[in-house]
């Protein structure tokens, strides 16, 4: 597994994909800046503590990183067989089912790694405008809801990357399918009860932006778990159908 883990991370540093999500992580944390310069009540949006984290992570988890995570793990899941290098592979022989856990977990380390990203930029940026109001605790419970919203936007993506994978359409229809799915979060987190079971919406009760009930935190913890158990089972039989 350690070599598999190494091989795809070099496959990983030459993708173009990592600089277009450099890319589009910096121009959502501009894109929520600027819309900080607004007034509200005579006061700048971005004034106000931890609002600029709170307003960056929920912009990109519905309209940017989702699209961005199925983007890179279509593309690391689909490359063998797309370059037609899985027949190659095949003779070595490598067990398929640890290459795909291999690459599932790189992508899962890809979602926390841009989510701890933007955290960054959002970090410096609180503490540049509002070094003597942020505490401890504010910094730390951003890094909890950042942290977990990659992990949990992982499992509610995973199985459009799954499904991708076996319809051999190339990874930037993941994108599109993503988009879709992410955009109608927006109109599921309007509704009270449907927005904890919507696994994009699920993961702001997971990660603890949404308030939730310990019985609709279950909720939302069952919709990811059915999201990460389908892409699981997808994939296996995909595993089994190359080993015949």
């Amino acid at each position: 597994m350690k070599i598999l883990l190494w091989a795809e991370r070099l496959k990983l540093k030459r993708s173009k994909i990592l600089w277009i999500t450099v890319f589009s992580a910096a121009m959502v944390a501009i894109i929520v800046f600027m819309q900080g310069q607004f007034l509200y009540n005579g006061q700048r949006y971005v004034d106000q503590v931890g609002w600029y984290m709170n307003a960056t992570q929920s912009l990109g988890s519905l309209y940017v990183f989702p699209a961005i995570i199925a983007l890179m793990g279509s593309y690391i899941i689909c490359r063998e067989d797309q370059d037609d290098t899985m027949k190659s592979l095949a003779l070595v022989p490598v067990d398929l089912s640890k290459l795909v856990g291999a690459k599932m977990i790189v992508i899962a380390i890809f979602a926390v790694s841009i989510y701890a990203f933007v955290y960054i930029i959002t970090l410096v940026v609180e503490v540049a405008l509002h070094i003597s109001l942020l505490d401890l605790g504010t910094v730390l419970d951003f890094a909890k809801i950042y942290f977990l919203e990659g992990i949990g936007l992982f499992l509610a993506i995973s199985p459009i990357i799954a499904i991708v994978y076996r319809l051999k359409k190339g990874y930037w229809l993941a994108l599109i399918f993503t988009e879709i799915y992410s955009f109608m979060g927006l109109f599921m987190g309007m509704q009270s009860t449907l927005r904890f079971v919507y696994p994009i919406t699920a993961v702001f009760c997971v990660s603890g932006y949404y308030e939730s009930t310990p019985v609709q935190f279950v909720i939302s913890m069952l919709s990811l778990s059915v999201c990460g158990t389908l892409s699981l089972m997808i994939l296996r039989g995909l595993n089994k159908k190359h080993s015949m």
